[in-house]
C-alpha cells in the first residue's frame, strides 16, 4: 500500500508540473471575470482558499497570482498570495507526509534519506521558493516526505513567497490592463530573484562541502 500512495504523490506532482509548464489554465479568461467582484472583500478570502486547495493537491496556482496582482495593489496582492501559498504549502506538506508515512519508515535510517533531509534547512527552502518558475508542488511534497522541520519550512515559505510575489505583483499590476494581457513574465525582468536563489544555493553547497 505504501508504494501505491507514493505513486499517487508522484502522479500528483507530475500533473502539477505539467499544468504549470503547459499554461492550460489561462489567466486572460479569469481576470475579466474577477474584476466584476474586485470590490467585494470576500474575493480576497476566496483567492486564498482556492490557492490553498490547488497547492494541497499539487495543482498549479500561478493563475491566482495573476488574478490577485491584476486586481489589487502589490502589497495587498503579496499578502493574499503569501497567505494562500503558505497555507497551501502546509496542507500539501501534511498530505504528502501522511501518504508517504509507511514508505518513509522504511528508508528514514538510510544515508541518502538523512543527507537529503539534512539539506532541507531554512535557506534551501527559501532559495527554491525564490527561484522563478520552480514548481511549488515539488517543494511542498518533497518537504513532507523528507519531514523538513516546520520551524524551517513555514518561515522559509512565507519569506520566499512574499519576496517573489511582491516582485511579480508590481510587474503585473503596472503592466496589466483589461485590453493587454500576456501569458507570462519575461525571465529577464525577474533575474534578481534567480541570482539571489542561486547565490543562496551556492553558499549552502560551499558550507556543506567545507563541513
Amino acid at each position: 500500500m505504501s508504494h501505491y500512495k507514493l505513486a499517487l504523490l508522484i502522479l500528483l506532482v507530475s500533473l502539477g508540473v505539467a499544468l504549470q509548464l503547459s499554461g492550460y489554465i489561462d489567466p486572460v479568461t479569469l481576470i475579466p471575470v474577477a474584476r466584476q467582484y474586485a470590490e467585494h472583500g470576500w474575493l480576497a478570502v476566496l483567492l486564498i482558499v482556492i490557492q490553498t486547495l490547488l497547492f494541497t493537491f499539487a495543482a498549479v496556482g500561478s493563475s491566482v497570482v495573476w488574478v490577485s496582482a491584476a486586481l489589487y495593489p502589490p502589497l495587498i496582492s503579496t499578502l493574499i498570495i503569501t497567505a494562500g501559498t503558505t497555507l497551501g504549502g502546509i496542507s500539501a506538506y501534511l498530505f504528502s507526509a501522511h501518504l508517504s508515512r509507511e514508505w518513509t519508515h522504511k528508508v528514514e535510517h538510510s544515508g541518502i534519506y538523512r543527507l537529503l533531509r539534512k539539506q532541507g534547512n531554512f535557506f534551501t527552502v527559501l532559495a527554491l521558493r525564490l527561484m522563478p518558475g520552480f514548481p511549488h508542488s515539488v517543494i511542498n511534497y518533497s518537504s513532507g516526505i523528507l519531514k523538513i522541520r516546520f520551524i524551517n519550512f513555514i518561515p522559509a515559505t512565507a519569506t520566499g513567497t512574499a519576496i517573489k510575489t511582491y516582485v511579480y505583483s508590481q510587474l503585473i499590476y503596472n503592466a496589466t490592463t483589461p485590453g493587454s494581457l500576456t501569458r507570462s513574465i519575461d525571465l529577464t525582468t525577474v533575474w534578481p530573484l534567480l541570482v539571489l536563489s542561486l547565490l543562496i544555493l551556492a553558499a549552502m553547497f560551499v558550507k556543506g562541502f567545507l563541513e
